[in-house]
């Protein structure tokens, strides 16, 4: 007769702890949930604005930079 489940699960935990390692759970998104796509667009979105709002504010800076060094930085 076949082993068991809870056994063979109870074996197989007891081998993987005896290599050093230790369960974790992990939640995740669901994928599946209505809304998610448009939720990770709305994100990106958001993103993508963000890095154009830096790369304004960087520009702005090494405007600022030039003026007070009295350099050309191009």
């Amino acid at each position: 007769m076949a082993e068991p489940v809870k056994a063979r699960v109870r074996r197989h935990r007891a081998t993987q702890k005896a290599a050093g390692l230790r369960p974790v759970q992990l939640w995740l998104p669901d994928t599946r949930r209505p809304g998610f796509v448009e939720e990770c667009r709305r994100q990106a979105r958001r993103v993508a604005r963000a890095d154009r709002a830096e790369r304004r504010a960087l520009d702005f800076l090494d405007l600022a930079l030039q003026d007070i060094a009295g350099t050309d930085r191009e």
